[in-house]
This record gives structure tokens, sequence and C-alpha cells, in this order.
């Protein structure tokens, strides 16, 4: 009869896992990647020291997170991060693809912190798929926080940029 994996069984295996999470992280110079595969979520991120959490399907949703030797902050993270996502003036991406904050390399940003924009104005493009794919603000208003970086993967969901 076979048995389900228990934490303590599959401990070099997911560490070998979230290892090669962590490289890979750092080679397509994004700041977080999320996995699910066979019971297991695995998150990887820049962001804080503790990189890594391991979740079993049977565990509870507090289970501790895995140690990880941590890549190199650019600066501390703060002592309570803002969870934009929630924020109403929150643009997310509608599509996984790379974002570009400009027309063409070299040219001015559609958008800059402290711009005014109007409604269906475009900020960025994601180009997925060989097509570009203008992003339109949601509504008017002021430019206040932008969370991608030109040229660089973002994924469905992800906040783009802050509107108020």
């Amino acid at each position: 009869m076979a048995t389900k994996p228990t934490p303590a069984m599959d401990a070099e295996g997911d560490i070998a896992f979230v290892t090669t999470l962590a490289h890979l992280l750092e080679e397509a110079g994004v700041t977080e990647i999320e996995v699910e595969r066979a019971g297991l979520k695995v998150r990887v991120s820049r962001a804080a020291p503790a990189a890594a959490q391991v979740v079993y399907a049977q565990a509870p949703a507090t289970a501790p997170a895995a140690p990880l030797a941590a890549a190199p902050a650019a600066k501390p993270a703060p002592a309570a991060e803002t969870d934009w996502s929630k924020h109403p003036g929150a643009v997310t991406s509608p599509m996984v693809g790379t974002a570009y904050l400009s027309a063409q390399p070299g040219a001015a940003a559609f958008v800059q912190v402290g711009d005014t924009v109007k409604e269906d104005q475009t900020l960025l493009i994601i180009e997925a798929m060989k097509t570009m794919n203008p992003i339109p603000a949601p509504k008017a208003g002021r430019i206040v926080q932008i969370m991608v970086v030109d040229a660089r993967p973002v994924e469905y969901g992800e906040v783009l940029m802050i509107v108020e």
C-alpha cells in the first residue's frame, strides 16, 4: 500500500526544487515565482529574507517557511508592505507577457509617477505572442506608483500601476 509523502519524506527533493526556482528567479530577473505541483505550493521571492514557503496540501495554511539562502536584497524590506492589489486604483495585467513602458526602445515612457492621465489613455504595452497590447487607464487620475520594470515579464493579475 502506497503512503502519502510527508514533509520529512520529501525534504531533500523539495529543497532541490526550491533551489532550482531560486536560480530561475535570478536568471529571469523577476522578483517572485510561485509554482504548485502535486500538493506542493512553492513561492520564491527576492523581496524578503525568508524567500521560500513550502505548503503541503495536507498541512494547515500556516505552514512554516522553509529556509533558503536569500538572494542579496538591494534594500531592506519595509516593516509592513502595502498590498497594492486591493487598492481601488490598481491597474492589473489582463494577460501574461512582457511589459514595455514606452512605444519603442529609447523613447519617452507613456507615463511617469506624478503624471495626470485621462480615462483610456495608454499607460504601457504588454507584448503577448508577438502582439503589442496597449493597456489603458481604467479611470482619470494621477499615477502614484509604477510597479513594473520596462521589458520585464508580467503575470496575469499582477499590479502594473496605481492611478488615484
